[in-house]
């Protein structure tokens, strides 16, 4: 690091000459010019530069001004590796000598030949161009990362601890560092007042030697220096020395939560030199140093003062002003020109007489320069310490992840298992976590809280025991916590008044989804680890304080959460209790099913697709199911337990809704005898199906509308049903599935008993599958791939996919078979439709203020029967044709409905009367239909 006195003042001086225009005389041999100057290292841009090449020397400085001999410089750019090893020991032995080599008297004016002048002019403000002559290539060179946030890297946790700092760039020039006061007599070693020599310089300063305090800079020797506020009091006595100050100080700054700026004191006023330090300054002066200070740092540009008695800023003592005459103070600033820091000298002393002079430019521009290094180091602190604190951060929130990952006895060992993770990382004496009570208020002298965990820190040694204390809240002083409670914001309060509790910082634990606070946490009593005293918590602290509070709001809201799963499990298990005892048939009705004579399929007329189940006695709906099973040989062939067939058949039909017109347990039990007569009818669709398949489908069949409320899916989706939050898309349908599933694994109608695993999870699969086919939306969406299937010649069914293609239009054609029933049953059912339809729409008149569409529209139901041809147009007849299309026992399905599409189309004529346009475009359709489906069957 160049002490540049020198150079600098003679690039102030009038009659200067200008650096790089030497006389004729310093331009001789090369071997006067070694005899004159001893070997000096001036522009050392390239000197650290691995890369360097020939070139290089047009970029950076030059090796020796003086030497103006191109074949030298030609052989030194030709021999770059020797060169470089060559100035690397040179720089070695001086640094490291014992005793600094003899210098030669020179003037004042040789100077110029080994300093590189600053090529600006500063009186009062820092140097932008310059700073200690860093090569231009300094900029290249930046701090590898910047972490805004963490801006505090003079905490006291940061100022007592080791950390291996070095330089942001290595391209400095060196020159002789000597006091910059005037010399008596500069030229002779003997002077009678030599200049006073700090230990941090060495006898190196001020006899043509390189500064050691930057050489140890260069050389990577901060981990001798130390701390952050050794290496601040070395720079401080350093630069005091050179300017032949009589007191230094050096203060660092500091940022709070709110981002405003402070002054830490880091080095207070010192004496330099000879001064005894029982003179002025055994005792600071506040008044002037932080008033000073507090200028540099509002205006960000030095304070030079000529007599400081004299300015009004700063009120001085009577004594002070005595013996305070002249002030020079400069900002330290980053390699971002951010204010890190500012240091004040106090007296210029001349050394000739020691009378007090002022501090001239010159000095001014040295402090600069020297106050600039020691920024980039500090910069470079504060990122080793940002690294190291996130790095300690990271573990912390490691270690407090993998507790709140773990299973816990209860909610107090969780919240102690994570205040205790963050304890030795912060050297807090006292963790206390207060939860507030349920009711607690906004206001803080009525806020209370209901309970507290709190946890005590021992050192033993380099290691430390946490033991959790059982505290009542009256034990402790919440007053706090009640602060942070009520203004729901971090409180670092370290300055208290007790003797007991020096320092407590308290976060708030908030409740994510509510932002409510549901918990204070507060550390107590930061102890230093070297002297065991209580010291203030810093913004790490704070941090990972924060840190701990956001994941106690998670451990509190997963504890919480995990409650109210435990409580609304319990509810639903009490629910389904209470639901499968008041779903499941009496005993009497068991007994007298399993014991009743199964009438016949004949008897019954199950095997007639043109079957009704109207007018049957109830008893003989659940024998007529009994048969269908046991025709089916599926009692047989699953091992099913009669009494559990007979027990799921009544349990079934009391899950069905009695005051549903429609889907209630006839319509479950007609649909169930459709897929029962293609079954039977069709023996191809026995040897396409396996056995499995048909249990699957005949248990769905029975199931497919359990439970059902008489309104359709759009209705339960646009009211915000319970069943359209549960479910989403084809609520009804899974509903019916899950109550399906409830009743088979219910006890006593456990029919599937005796599948194997494998079997049963196929099972459930494939009801679940046909259950959901039931949703006219999903029918839409599969039938056209249907439809091309039947149109081929030949069709293969080892498909699994195309067998559930299958199985699911079956589904629906079992579903919509009361369009082809005989007319009066179909007109009777269709009055059930219309019914439930009607009262869907006038709900929705009333609650959404919408017209329903025309099907569920009363004002419309004179358009019933061209509705119902609509309907058996768009969706049935297409569905009952492709499905006789494969086979052909199924025909009768399909000339029922053709037959009533004939039966609404002369009843809507017959209404209306014969001038009804809506019933012409009605037998215009119907024959182009007609007229269609000959062909098709001719082809």
């Amino acid at each position: 690091m160049p002490c540049l006195h020198a150079g600098a003042q003679e690039s102030m001086e009038p009659d200067a000459e200008t650096p790089g225009t030497a006389s004729t005389a310093t331009a001789g041999s090369f071997r006067s010019e070694t005899v004159s100057e001893p070997p000096m290292v001036r522009g050392t841009g390239w000197f650290f530069t691995p890369q360097w090449s020939p070139r290089s020397k047009n970029r950076a400085g030059r090796f020796g001004d003086g030497l103006r001999s191109e074949q030298v410089e030609a052989w030194l750019d030709d021999h770059s590796d020797f060169t470089r090893d060559y100035f690397l020991r040179r720089t070695s032995a001086v640094s490291g000598a014992q005793s600094p080599l003899p210098r030669l008297p020179r003037s004042t004016s040789d100077h110029t030949d080994m300093l590189r002048p600053a090529p600006h002019r500063r009186s009062s403000s820092p140097p932008t161009d310059t700073h200690l002559n860093i090569s231009t290539l300094m900029d290249r060179l930046k701090p590898l990362a910047s972490n805004p946030e963490w801006e505090d890297p003079f905490s006291p946790d940061v100022l007592g601890r080791h950390s291996p700092f070095s330089p942001r760039s290595s391209r400095f020039s060196f020159s002789p560092c000597r006091p910059l006061s005037p010399i008596c007599s500069p030229d002779l070693p003997d002077s009678p007042h030599p200049p006073p020599l700090p230990a941090e310089s060495g006898a190196a300063c001020g006899r043509g030697e390189c500064c050691l305090w930057a050489t140890e800079l260069l050389r990577g020797g901060l981990g001798r220096m130390g701390s952050v506020a050794e290496l601040c009091r070395g720079a401080a006595l350093h630069a005091g020395e050179l300017l032949t100050a009589e007191c230094c100080s050096l203060s660092l700054v500091k940022k709070d939560c709110g981002g405003k700026s402070t002054l830490e004191e880091v080095v207070a006023p010192t004496a330099l030199g000879l001064r005894s330090e029982v003179d002025l300054w055994s005792r600071p002066h506040p008044s002037l140093v932080k008033g000073v200070m507090g200028c540099v740092l509002a205006a960000g540009s030095p304070v030079k003062l000529r007599d400081a008695s004299e300015d009004p800023r700063f009120d001085i003592e009577d004594f002070e002003s005595s013996q305070i005459r002249n002030v020079l103070s400069v900002p330290i600033k980053n390699h971002t020109r951010e204010m890190v820091g500012v240091v004040l000298m106090i007296n210029k002393r001349n050394d000739c007489d020691g009378s007090v002079s002022g501090f001239t430019d010159v000095d001014e521009k040295v402090l600069f320069d020297h106050m600039d290094v020691l920024g980039m180091v500090l910069d470079n602190a504060q990122l080793y310490e940002s690294s190291r604190q996130e790095a300690k951060r990271s573990q912390a929130l490691l270690e407090m992840a993998q507790v709140l990952s773990k299973e816990h006895l209860s909610f107090e060992v969780l919240l102690s298992k994570m205040a205790a993770t963050i304890m030795p990382f912060t050297h807090a004496q006292y963790c206390t976590i207060f939860i507030p009570s349920e009711q607690t208020s906004a206001v803080e002298h009525q806020a209370e809280f209901s309970r507290v965990i709190h946890l005590e820190c021992e050192e033993l040694g380099s290691t430390c025991q946490i033991y959790r204390r059982e505290r009542d809240v009256g034990d402790l002083d919440p007053s706090n916590a009640l602060k942070t409670l009520v203004c729901k914001k971090t409180l670092n309060m370290s300055d208290g008044s007790e003797e007991s509790i020096n320092s407590v910082i308290c976060c708030p634990v908030r409740n994510e989804m509510s932002e409510n606070v549901i918990a204070v946490c507060q550390l107590t009593n930061k102890r230093n680890r070297d002297s065991d005293e209580v010291e203030a918590f810093n913004r790490y602290d704070q941090r990972l304080l924060e840190d701990l509070a956001l994941y106690c709001g998670l451990a509190l809201q997963y504890a919480q959460a995990v409650q109210i799963t435990e409580e609304r499990r319990a509810s639903i298990e009490v629910t389904q209790e209470v639901l499968a005892y008041h779903i499941t048939a009496a005993e009497q009705e068991i007994q007298a099913l399993q014991e009743a004579a199964i009438p016949t399929v004949e008897s019954l007329q199950l095997l007639n697709f043109h079957f009704s189940d109207f007018g049957l006695p109830e008893e003989t709906t659940t024998q007529a199911t009994v048969r269908m099973f046991l025709d089916l040989n599926l009692v047989q062939d699953f091992n099913i337990d009669y009494k559990s067939l007979c027990q799921w058949v009544l349990t079934v039909r009391r899950g069905y809704r009695n005051n549903v017109p429609y889907h209630n347990w006839n319509h479950a039990l007609s649909t169930a005898q459709s897929m029962f007569a293609m079954l039977m009818a069709t023996e191809r669709l026995q040897s396409i199906f396996s056995r499995l398949e048909i249990l699957a489908l005949m248990i769905a069949t029975l199931s497919h509308d359990l439970d059902h409320r008489g309104y359709s899916n759009s209705y339960i989706e646009r009211s915000q049903q319970p069943l359209a939050q549960l479910y989403g898309h084809s609520s009804l349908e899974r509903h019916h599935y899950n109550l399906c599933l409830f009743i088979l694994n219910n006890t006593g109608s456990q029919i599937l008993s005796g599948l194997s695993a494998e079997d049963h999870r196929a099972v459930l699969h494939m009801i679940k599958r046909a259950i959901l086919a039931t949703d006219l939306t999903v029918h839409m969406e599969r039938r056209e791939e249907f439809f091309s299937l039947t149109k081929k010649s030949r069709v293969s069914w080892k498909s699994e996919k195309k067998r559930d293609l299958l199985r699911s239009m079956l589904m629906t054609a079992s579903d919509l078979s009361a369009i082809t029933k005989p007319w009066p049953e179909q007109k009777r059912i269709a009055n059930l439709v219309t019914m439930e339809f009607f009262a869907q729409g006038d709900k929705e008149k009333k609650e959404f203020k919408i017209k329903p569409i025309d099907i569920m529209n009363r004002e419309k139901s004179t358009r019933l029967p061209y509705m119902q041809v609509e309907y058996i147009n768009d969706i049935c007849y297409p569905l009952y044709k492709a499905v006789s299309r494969l086979f052909d026992t199924c025909s009768p399905l399909l000339r029922g409905c053709r037959k009533n599409r004939e039966n609404w189309i002369h009843f809507g004529e017959t209404a209306e009367g014969n001038n009804c346009d809506n019933s012409c475009c009605i037998t215009a359709s119907t024959h182009q239909n007609e007229e269609v489906e000959t062909q098709e069957m001719e082809e």
